[in-house]
């Protein structure tokens, strides 16, 4: 089975790394004397950046704990040394990025795994290409089918073709989630702000971009339930659809369904908030490409249409006053007045939302909801001997995600926390060098996924912006 449930990895980690060279192991298991990289030999990595490589090396040097060193070196590369398959096409680049250890590439995996990578592109002509192949590759991806969440590299296999659902060979699995089409979106925006390279705002990416816009039309539900439907036949709840298909009824109020969550599970509520905060944004910076590159003032005023009907409606039902921290968001509602409290670790996220651009780290309504979030009040916070921290229902219960350690100090404004947060995630690696998907509670060896290259390359990113914006705490010892 290739699904992400599917990648159990317990106990025993240390022994495997004897196998694979490994001479240094995690503080929390071994006594450590050296830590050799466990990145693939040069000749084995799938693609070699100049940047990449310099950054390595400059922030490996202001990191004085060792350990934290060596997870950085290992994982801040991870995508580029094991996950993507570069080549021109057509005279254009094209990179499919698998997720690690499930060979298929994910929108939103995708976008986050070189997200990270961006901010080096600058002198870096081979790297500007290899993300420029990626917006590339996901513009095709979403014509294929806008309602899908991962792609085979071209036709291929899929353990879920008998999915009752419209199925392409082109796809390994298509539960439709709002932030499969607004990574694609983000990557894009990032990519042109950063580089200013259009060359990716072919016809191609303006008529996938337009699929995106109709696809959010349809799937507020104005007219029906719209063409998407799902259905699997599983034990698994969550991985598979209520009400025929189409999920569990919502009232058209102007929000955007979203079927399954970023984690890949079943929406309770399909009115699912970060997602719709989300496609707010994404709506915005189609707004301004259209205007200001495709000079298609008429779609971009489309967009900038839909993105201020979604987030009135945002405000109208989905902020409500808690008991215990005041006003704040939901994580789900249906438009009937009905609303779901929880965050899960996945991003897009209640925690995650001034990471994707939707709030400031300061405001009120937001550190309220991130208080309710890191707290016992959400079902999905775990408290146990190795962490506390959020999970989600994806890998079960008392099973804490590395991805919200990283998301809680990307989205931080305290050196405290921050630093907690690096510590936790230096202690749970369980002597494996790399973050996992989820881990037990109360001892890290009991992880999920060991080849997580989402995870690994986010980690990196949040170091690389404390080297950035607060270097003083790399000079300490977690």
């Amino acid at each position: 089975m290739t699904d992400r449930r599917t990648f159990v990895k317990t106990a025993g980690l240390a022994v495997a790394g004897l196998a694979l060279g490994m001479k240094g192991y995690s503080t929390s298991l071994f006594s450590t004397v050296d830590f050799t990289s466990l990145r693939p030999i040069l000749k084995n990595r799938k693609f070699t950046s100049r940047a990449v490589e310099e950054t390595i090396t400059t922030v490996k040097k202001a990191i004085a704990d060792p350990e934290l060193a060596w997870l950085f070196e290992n994982c801040f590369p991870n995508t580029l040394d094991t996950t993507v398959n570069f080549k021109m096409i057509d005279g254009k680049p094209d990179t499919f990025v698998i997720t690690g250890d499930i060979n298929a590439m994910w929108l939103r995996d995708s976008t986050a795994q070189v997200w990270p990578y961006l901010s080096l592109t600058k002198g870096d002509t081979e790297l500007r290409q290899l993300i420029a192949g990626v917006i590339n590759r996901q513009m095709k991806c979403i014509q294929i089918d806008p309602y899908a969440n991962a792609f085979n590299d071209g036709p291929g296999h899929s353990e879920w073709l008998t999915d009752e659902t419209t199925m392409k060979p082109e796809l390994h699995e298509r539960k439709y989630e709002i932030d499969s089409l607004c990574y694609p979106v983000r990557l894009s925006y990032g990519y042109w702000k950063t580089t200013g390279d259009t060359s990716v705002f072919d016809e191609n990416w303006v008529k996938a971009m337009k699929l995106v816009y109709k696809t959010f039309i349809e799937q507020q539900r104005k007219e029906g339930h719209g063409p998407y439907k799902f259905g699997r036949k599983t034990a698994w709840q969550l991985d598979t659809l209520p009400g025929g298909g189409y999920g569990n009824p919502v009232k058209p109020v102007g929000l955007i369904c979203s079927m399954f969550r970023p984690s890949d599970d079943a929406t309770t509520f399909p009115f699912l908030i970060p997602s719709n905060y989300f496609a707010v944004v994404s709506l915005n910076q189609l707004n301004e490409i259209f205007t200001t590159v495709i000079k298609d003032n008429e779609f971009a005023n489309k967009c900038k249409q839909l993105a201020f009907e979604v987030e009135n409606a945002i405000k109208k039902y989905a902020i409500t006053t808690h008991l215990t921290f005041g006003p704040m968001l939901a994580y789900e509602v249906d438009g009937f007045g009905n609303q779901l409290f929880m965050d899960d670790a996945n991003v897009p996220s209640l925690l995650a939302l001034p990471y994707l651009g939707a709030f400031k780290p300061n405001d009120p309504l937001y550190l309220n909801t991130r208080r309710f979030a890191l707290s016992e009040s959400n079902p999905y916070f775990f408290k146990g001997k190795a962490a506390n921290g959020v999970g989600g229902p994806h890998s079960g219960m008392n099973m804490i995600w590395p991805l919200s350690f990283t998301m809680k100090a990307l989205t931080s404004t305290s050196d405290q926390e921050i630093t907690d947060c690096i510590h936790t995630l230096k202690s749970t690696h369980a002597g494996t060098g790399f973050m996992h998907e989820s881990f037990f509670k109360d001892d890290a060896t009991q992880f999920t996924r060991k080849w997580f290259a989402w995870a690994n390359t986010l980690f990196g990113e949040m170091i690389l912006k404390v080297y950035h914006e607060r270097p003083h705490l790399l000079k300490q010892m977690f």
